[in-house]
């Protein structure tokens, strides 16, 4: 477990604003969500390293590049309140900057979530988890990331599009993170979708 020692450290340029939580109704459908995927152990903190894994998002102003996105370190918590999210207000992924707006950080996979919105506009949530023996099962049989190239950063990004561009991601909407010991991506045109595509392959 040695390659998790990093996990859920910020390698982006994050600018973030310390705003008063979005409401319950704003954040619902996300908490909602991400409870459902806590409760089947993809989201999570490893008590041996003191760190939390996984994070989910929604778009929240499509016609802004924004999102909702779980805030960092909070894989412990069973369930979010709202100030346990944070909006991503705008990003400049060749610059590795994030700026972000709430009560806490964004999650440190925050560009990698950016990246897959920028795919195509019909993507409505994202959902990173861990899950050891998927990662070594999936791993090339799925769309696989290049394992060289480490979450959270701008080549991150950039591997997401080229699987979009070269392998059957589009249809697939679930990738391997061959960079990112058990990490695992889905996304979908809802959070139910992205959370279906996960069931379909890790639940079978």
């Amino acid at each position: 477990m040695s390659a998790l020692y990093d996990e859920g450290y910020i390698k982006y340029q994050q600018h973030w604003q310390h705003a008063e939580a979005l409401s319950e109704e704003e954040t619902a459908a996300l908490r909602h969500w991400r409870r459902i995927i806590y409760d089947l152990g993809w989201i999570g903190h490893y008590p041996e390293l003191g760190v939390g894994y996984g994070n989910i998002s929604m778009r929240c102003a499509p016609e802004k590049g924004r999102f909702i996105i779980s805030a960092t370190q909070t894989g412990h918590l069973s369930d979010l309140e709202p100030a346990h999210i944070t909006t991503v207000q705008n990003y400049d992924i060749p610059a590795n900057q994030l700026w972000c707006r709430g009560p806490l950080q964004a999650s440190s996979e925050s560009l990698t979530h950016a990246a897959v919105y920028e795919l195509d506009k019909k993507w409505q949530a994202v959902i990173h988890i861990h899950e050891a023996e998927a990662w070594k099962a999936l791993m090339h049989q799925l769309p696989t990331s290049d394992s060289s190239v480490p979450y959270g950063t701008p080549e991150m990004a950039l591997e997401v599009k080229r699987l979009y561009e070269q392998s059957d991601l589009s249809e697939q909407k679930i990738l391997v993170m061959g960079g990112h010991e058990e990490g695992i991506i889905s996304f979908g045109e809802s959070l139910e979708e992205a959370t279906q595509v996960l069931l379909e392959w890790l639940n079978p």
